[in-house]
């Protein structure tokens, strides 16, 4: 035994490795399937194919494990020459697919599915099917329409209610199995918003271009380490309120932005499983995670920074939705900060319209609800939305749907999101004094000219409105300071010969005619002493 395991692991990652054919033919010549050979390196049969047929390069401790087999491997089909000319066992991961489908590596056609994902099984297979097919001189097509057939690889069964119709029913038979009661019918449909969201995804994925690949292998900074703790994806939740007060007096107006998470599902969402991909350059037809070193961000007085209050230095993992704001905003167009510097990326083919028609249903649903003051639907959509989110990354609640990098992606959007309206506003001349979640924008300033004001997706609607020593009390001066404590009662106190008084939750001295100013003993003359009054009540 080595007197240095860790030296020897460590040396073991930087161990070259045989060239992808190379790779296959060791692990054929032994008769091994690529079941077999993934389970005992602990990857997935897709990414060992993935190695082998050159797509990706293995990385971190699954490189030594990869290494030490193809090194052992050489080692026995040189010891055993009657090894080579045996056939594998038949490969159960890889099998031929009803209908061609697109490939996740190269997003072309293809007839083969390994593990359950639709590829090429070769690098010269996804060149071929790249290259431009030859005109056909096709046949005029016959003006007789042709009745729909729904796509069998969604795996719904054929039905003729439409996605908007799943809703409305849904809703009414809750309204029937309660009478008629608004509040036990939400209650009931948002118990049920998980099955009922995984089965409008199903209707509206009828006849997609894209299967869902609902429970891919994950990257290990995707995996939790206790089912409590949380993976290492930051997705930058704004959370940021302006240094200091604002010189301007004006009331500050809290906007919340409508439907965040509903707006955020029209995002790059990648198709298939992570690999581990070059990062240089940034692939914009591609979407994963990303680990970055962000660059300085310095205009925190007028401006949250675009990742969120992380105090932590260093490298951190985002998303796509996040590497793609930070890449914009260095931009010429922008320039407000420099580009980061991108470390690792895990990505697979992306596209924006993924969820597009899911979102575009929920979208049609929630405006005919506010047309029709139809709350329970209104409750009931919304719930629909925020629990696909929040629940797509969870295994005990979504069993169906198994993809934590959605789940962050999708919050990040929302997230950047929220701040490009926070820099639309800065740069209509609007004062930001606060912003944080993923739909709150506090300003000052004619906001209306800037945000429609409305609840439909591109509007804003007006939560409050309230002064700006709410945040900023020191900004205020003393005489101008109110009692927030609506039970105000008089107390009084010898002092000096005079009698003052006092609020009984702050002990600050008040005005004994409006009871609302605060007053220091020095801006009460003698001749007042008896009854403080404040300048506006003499």
């Amino acid at each position: 035994m080595s007197r240095h395991p860790a030296i020897d692991d460590l040396l073991a990652t930087r161990r070259p490795l045989p060239a992808p054919a190379e790779r296959s033919r060791l692990r054929t010549s032994l008769a091994l399937t690529a079941d077999a050979v993934a389970h005992a390196i602990g990857i997935s049969p897709a990414i060992l194919h993935a190695w082998e047929e050159g797509h990706a390069e293995p990385q971190g401790p699954a490189r030594g494990a990869y290494a030490y087999f193809l090194t052992h491997a050489r080692t026995c089909a040189a010891e055993d020459p009657h090894l080579a000319p045996k056939q594998p066992a038949p490969d159960t991961s890889t099998e031929p697919l009803p209908q061609h489908t697109f490939c996740v590596l190269c997003g072309n056609p293809a007839s083969q599915q390994v593990d359950g994902y639709p590829q090429h099984l070769t690098a010269a297979e996804c060149a071929e099917a790249a290259a431009p097919l030859p005109a056909l001189s096709l046949p005029k097509p016959d003006a007789t329409p042709q009745p729909r057939i729904p796509n069998p690889r969604s795996g719904a069964s054929h039905r003729s209610n439409t996605p908007q119709d799943l809703i409305g029913e849904t809703v009414a038979a809750a309204l029937a199995a309660h009478d008629g009661d608004q509040r036990q019918a939400i209650a009931a449909l948002t118990a049920r918003t998980i099955p009922d969201a995984m089965r409008l995804l199903d209707a509206c994925r009828i006849g997609a271009r894209y299967d869902i690949v609902r429970r891919p292998a994950l990257p290990e900074t995707l995996r939790k380490p206790s089912p409590h703790a949380p993976d290492r994806v930051w997705e930058a939740r704004p959370d940021w309120q302006r240094p200091q007060a604002p010189d301007q007096t004006d009331p500050v107006a809290a906007l919340n932005i409508n439907g965040a998470y509903l707006a955020a599902l029209k995002t790059h969402l990648p198709l298939g499983q992570l690999q581990p991909t070059d990062p240089h350059p940034h692939d914009r037809r591609r979407a994963g995670i990303h680990l970055i070193t962000p660059s300085a961000w310095e205009h925190g007085t007028n401006l949250p920074s675009p990742l969120g209050p992380r105090l932590e230095p260093g490298p951190v993992w985002i998303t796509e939705s996040t590497l793609r704001l930070l890449l914009r905003l260095s931009s010429s167009k922008y320039a407000l900060c420099d580009p980061p510097v991108i470390h690792e990326s895990y990505t697979s083919g992306s596209t924006e319209n993924l969820l597009e028609k899911f979102r575009t249903t929920l979208r049609d649903a929630r405006a005919r609800a506010l047309d029709e003051d139809d709350t329970v639907t209104l409750e009931y959509v919304k719930a629909l939305y925020s629990e696909f989110v929040s629940t797509t990354g969870e295994t005990t609640s979504n069993r169906d749907l198994r993809r934590p990098d959605w789940m962050h992606i999708i919050r990040s959007q929302a997230f950047a999101n929220l701040w490009s309206k926070a820099y639309k506003a800065y740069a209509e001349g609007l004062t930001l004094v606060k912003v944080c979640g993923a739909d709150e924008l506090h300003l000052q300033g004619e906001w209306r000219r800037v945000f429609q004001e409305g609840r439909d997706l591109t509007q804003v609607k007006l939560k409050d409105t309230y002064q700006v020593a709410v945040l900023y009390p020191e900004a205020e001066p003393e005489q101008q300071k109110r009692c927030n404590d609506p039970y105000i009662e008089k107390r009084r106190y010898e002092y000096a010969g005079g009698r003052y008084v006092g609020c009984r939750s702050c002990g600050g001295d008040l005005c004994t005619s409006c009871r609302t100013v605060h007053l220091a003993p020095a801006d009460v003359p003698y001749e007042y002493n008896d009854d403080n009054l404040c300048p506006a009540c003499r």
